[in-house]
């Protein structure tokens, strides 16, 4: 857990507990309880549903533009579908640039890093480069990467990470002859970098102080290795070498995820994630281990039912006890 108490939550719990030491007075308790555990005002209201409704707006757009050229794609001529891309992605830099650092300048430009590539895919057509799709994707990656350096945006470097796995899985299928163990290694050990990087740098760098975006990498990160030991609890007869390389990676990003939780930042979030990934091993290699067993079948289903009823509570009480100890710390 953090050493530094100001990273912790103002809970009612620790308020009452600085009371308790004479740190906090008594009218001083009242008033942090007060704001403690306030509902947000008007003005915090606003500025969450402004951020919302351009960012549903933003992609609404988005989506509009896509689906034009794709509804009107053989009525148009190749200058007339370039012609409206660049108009489009010209238009949404100059609102980027006229916006400024704020919300709607992000998204401006977030809007013109996703119509590079709708302009790639018809430069490309329209001229039979040749170009594999994957070059594409990775292509689009490496254009839009200046811009994503300077805008210190979230959801712009998510963008930039999605492409380069749309690119390594393409890769993957059409150049390395489709080896689907080595591809989601490969994108586990890029998520994860990149996982490893935003919570190297969120103590250093203001903008990465939000949760959402290492909490999609670690899902991201996680999600390729269990597929790989999820292959090894099945068929382990079968399994490649980096299906047991996974599962040894799985268990040390876990223990690492706890120890994170314990010792940098309070992260439930990581610990339901570790939870769930040891549910599913342990039912999936149970569950394989009973369906081999002879005259069995019908006993499986009550025994695997109550197996996942237990998993489900001894993860509930494992969770309370650890949000319960992140409290009291």
């Amino acid at each position: 857990m953090s050493q530094d108490l100001l990273d912790l939550a103002a809970t009612p719990e620790r308020l009452r507990a600085l009371a308790d030491a004479g740190v906090l007075t008594p009218a001083g308790l009242e008033l942090a309880l007060e704001l403690a555990v306030a509902t947000p005002g008007r003005p915090a209201w606003r500025r969450f549903l402004s951020a919302v409704l351009l960012g549903f707006g933003s992609l609404l757009v988005l989506s509009g533009v896509i689906y034009f050229f794709a509804y009107n794609w053989a009525a148009l001529h190749r200058f007339g579908k370039m012609g409206l891309l660049l108009v489009a992605l010209v238009g949404a830099c100059v609102a980027a640039w006229r916006l400024g650092e704020g919300l709607a300048g992000q998204f401006a430009l977030l809007f013109a890093a996703v119509l590079v590539g709708p302009l790639l895919a018809v430069y490309g057509q329209a001229y039979q480069t040749g170009a594999d799709p994957y070059e594409l994707f990775l292509g689009w990656s490496l254009l839009v990467l200046p811009w994503v350096a300077l805008a210190r945006f979230g959801p712009l470097w998510l963008l930039l990470l999605l492409l380069v796995d749309t690119g390594l899985a393409l890769y993957g299928e059409q150049v390395a002859e489709g080896r689907d163990t080595m591809l989601l290694l490969m994108l586990a050990l890029v998520n994860g970098g990149a996982w490893l990087a935003h919570e190297l740098l969120a103590r250093r760098v203001s903008w990465l102080n939000g949760r959402w975006l290492p909490r999609v990498l670690a899902v991201m990160t996680l999600g390729p290795l269990l597929v790989l030991a999820e292959d090894l609890m099945l068929s382990p007869g079968n399994a490649d070498p980096e299906n047991l390389v996974a599962l040894g990676l799985l268990g040390g990003v876990m223990v690492a995820a706890y120890v994170f939780h314990h010792r940098v930042h309070s992260e439930l979030f990581l610990l339901t994630l570790d939870a769930v990934c040891v549910m599913t091993l342990l039912t999936t290699f149970i569950g394989r281990a009973l369906f081999e067993l002879d005259g069995f079948e019908v006993g499986i289903f009550f025994v695997m039912a109550a197996l996942i009823i237990g998993e489900v509570g001894l993860s509930v009480w494992w969770l309370r006890a650890e949000a319960r100890g992140a409290e009291e710390a």
